[in-house]
């Protein structure tokens, strides 16, 4: 290529799936006389795992939003449908088709979300016949050399210092540099009990457009076998929506956030959550704007401060620490099984089909939202997997596929690390396993269900109490030196040889009754 050739062209620019942001690194210098955009819908992103489809449907839809959002600006966009016969169904198979049709002075590409597709497009650059810049993506808070100097020499990475060194740094709800109300973090205070009575708010849904509705039609057609309901479809698919949503939580929402935000209820999927998991990942918002509007909302008096900090913590802390640990300790981090953990996921996390009022809920809420709250999340179905013994590749798999905002940099962390401890305590502290106790407390599941959640032992006991014991028996050897395991080991201690051995097989009998059966080898 000669140098004037080099000058006449422009760059390849492309744009991922989750990356439907003004502001993202790739466009930046952007010039519509000369450069062209890439966005492509393959195959390879939509089936890697089987994404619920709901999830498809939701970023075919930002993405054509998006585009179309650029070509009102003059942008020339290169736009690949999933059905288009001569898309190559890959991200690199696409800049490869398109770096062949035209001459480009390079390519610019925004730094991607999960290992396995960083990893082809590093392989892509390596043979690229124009240079490939691999951009630093901007929408985080934390860059991951910042997160890594953090993490430099320590021999244990909390995410509460970590979140307090994000707090100094942005300055949200500091007051002469010390944390608003004398204290960093009010968790303590955000652990009520669904009051009787008390049902959480109406919340605002998105009604689908025209560009959701096709990309909707689309996967009906084309992933019919897919896990995941289609009907309920409600969620944001342009900046404009997500704004609405938030701006609604904001209001309405976010002053009983704190107070009730760990609490459950039959039926009721949204409680007081944001709902704005999926707008965040995909970039029609903005991380830290939000952590400043709702700092807004405690100084004019709207919001209490335990919702704000918490709410807060959600974003500057816990998901800037997850993707500060996936991409520090990956590829191996995919690899970890401290728990050695080797049955199989049970068929009624995907049917539903279960006595267990709790899992039949979660489930259920899950197949027709592709979503379920953290709550939910950690304290259900992934305390349920790490008491059972769920090898954590299929449990991973499980959490990948049925939720709407699951990108593996964020859903690997919370899974192999906070939800069944895999990960021998990079993220968390300790294992969260519970009895059906927990449950009990905080949501009215058990009252209606088959099982009784005070009983310990037989056919009739809540499956979380006969699995418990036995999990800490099981495990002892790798756990009992956790300090924040050892009131229920001293407690299991106790107990005497028979009865840890008793509790061992009901544990056992549990696991086969309900159909975590050890994985092939």
């Amino acid at each position: 290529m000669t140098e004037t050739t080099t000058d006449a062209a422009g760059m390849l620019r492309l744009v991922l799936g989750d990356q439907v942001s003004d502001g993202l690194s790739a466009l930046e210098g952007l010039d519509p006389a000369r450069d062209l955009v890439l966005m492509a819908e393959v195959n390879d992103e939509a089936t890697y795992v089987r994404h619920h489809r709901q999830k498809i449907a939701l970023v075919f839809a930002a993405m054509r939003s998006f585009a179309l959002r650029l070509e009102t600006r003059g942008v020339t966009v290169r736009y690949i449908r999933i059905d288009d016969p001569a898309n190559t169904q890959s991200i690199v198979g696409e800049l490869h088709r398109a770096l062949d049709e035209r001459p480009f002075a390079g390519v610019a590409i925004t730094e991607c979300g999960e290992w396995r597709l960083a990893e082809a497009l590093a392989a892509f650059a390596g043979v690229a016949p124009v240079p490939v810049e691999v951009r630093e993506d901007r929408r985080f808070i934390c860059s991951h050399d910042r997160f890594r100097r953090w993490a430099s020499g320590k021999s244990q990475l909390r995410m509460e210092f970590f979140y307090r060194e994000m707090r100094r740094e942005s300055g949200v709800l500091l007051d002469d540099g010390q944390p608003v109300g004398g204290q960093w973090n009010y968790d303590s205070e955000n652990r009520k009990r669904l009051a009787k009575g008390l049902r959480p708010p109406a919340r605002l849904r998105t009604p689908p457009d025209d560009i959701a509705r096709g990309a909707l039609a689309d996967v009906a057609r084309l992933f019919p076998d897919h896990f995941g309901d289609l009907d309920a479809f409600g969620w944001p698919t342009t900046a404009e929506q997500a704004e609405t949503v938030f701006a609604d939580f904001l209001a309405n929402v976010l002053p009983g956030f704190g107070d009730w935000q760990d609490a459950m209820a039959h039926g009721e999927p949204w409680m007081w959550h944001g709902l704005i998991s999926t707008s965040i990942n995909l970039g029609l918002l903005d991380p830290l704007d939000l952590c400043r509007r709702a700092e807004k909302e405690y100084r004019a008096g709207r919001a209490p401060l335990n919702a704000v900090e918490g709410f807060i913590r959600q974003i500057l802390g816990w998901r800037e620490f997850v993707r500060g640990v996936y991409w520090l300790k990956m590829p191996d981090y995919a690899r970890r099984n401290f728990l050695d953990a080797d049955r199989s996921l049970p068929g009624f996390y995907w049917s539903g089909e279960t006595d267990m009022a709790c899992i039949a809920d979660v489930v259920s809420m899950t197949r027709t939202h592709a979503y379920a709250h953290h709550i939910q999340r950690l304290m259900v179905s992934g305390n349920l997997a790490m008491l059972l013994g769920v090898h954590p590749d299929e449990i991973d798999d499980w959490y990948m596929v049925v939720y709407a905002d699951a990108y593996e940099w964020v859903e690997m962390p919370n899974t192999r690390g906070m939800a069944t401890f895999a990960d021998g305590g990079i993220v968390g502290s300790k294992p969260y396993a519970a009895s059906g106790a927990y449950i009990d407390r905080m949501s009215d599941y058990c009252g209606a269900c088959r099982y009784d959640v005070k009983a310990k032992a037989g056919e009739n006991a809540c499956p979380f109490n006969r699995l418990y014991w036995g999990f800490l028996e099981r495990n002892k050897l790798r756990l009992r030196d956790n300090v924040r395991l050892a009131m229920p080991y001293r407690t299991l201690e106790n107990f005497g040889p028979e009865r840890r051995t008793a509790l061992l097989n009901e544990a056992e009998a549990t696991r086969e009754t309900l159909g975590a059966v050890r994985r092939p080898d």
